[in-house]
């Protein structure tokens, strides 16, 4: 494979990443009403915890620290979604 081939199958797996990274925040709305509902915060520090230790099992050795360090910065994301949706729902 050529340089130009690489980078289409880049591009093709970034247009994955964004449909599942968007798909993600949908499911993080979701969990967002039900925490509002039940007077839940944004944060569960535990659970984050728990996600990125299965996020580094699922990974291969070499990949597993890098993967999970990618996770930090998408459940900011999430939380910054939930604090927003919870918001609008308040009105």
């Amino acid at each position: 494979m050529d340089l130009t081939e690489l980078r289409r199958e880049i591009d093709a797996v970034d247009r994955q990443l964004v449909a599942l990274l968007e798909r993600r925040l949908d499911v993080s709305a979701a969990i967002a009403g039900y925490k509002r509902a039940k007077g839940l915060p944004v944060l569960d520090a535990g659970r984050e915890a728990e996600k990125l230790a299965a996020v580094r099992a699922l990974c291969r050795p070499e990949t597993g620290e890098l993967i999970a360090g990618l996770y930090g910065p998408i459940m900011a994301a999430s939380r910054t979604w939930q604090t927003r949706c919870m918001e609008e729902e308040n009105g």
